[in-house]
């Protein structure tokens, strides 16, 4: 049942991950990913998995705040 939590967060956060026009989006966007995706990788690896939302989140935000739009537009390599 753990694995089947931990595959269903990450995803609805792959799902997130693609929102985000602006820097603030980006933000917000990739600290909920990073929390998500630290909090179920950290509570699998046996770890606490609150030090692992925090951290992730931290690290989600940060790069969605160093990123622009054209850093993550997929499209392109879609076609």
């Amino acid at each position: 049942m753990r694995y089947l939590t931990a595959i269903t967060v990450l995803l609805l956060a792959l799902f997130v991950a693609g929102c985000g026009n602006t820097t603030g989006e980006r933000t917000l966007s990739g600290a909920g990913v990073g929390a998500a995706v630290g909090g179920v990788g950290s509570a699998v690896a046996g770890g606490d998995p609150a030090t692992g939302a925090a951290v992730g989140g931290a690290v989600g935000g940060a790069t969605g705040a160093l990123t622009d739009e054209d850093d993550i537009d997929l499209g392109d390599a879609i076609d």
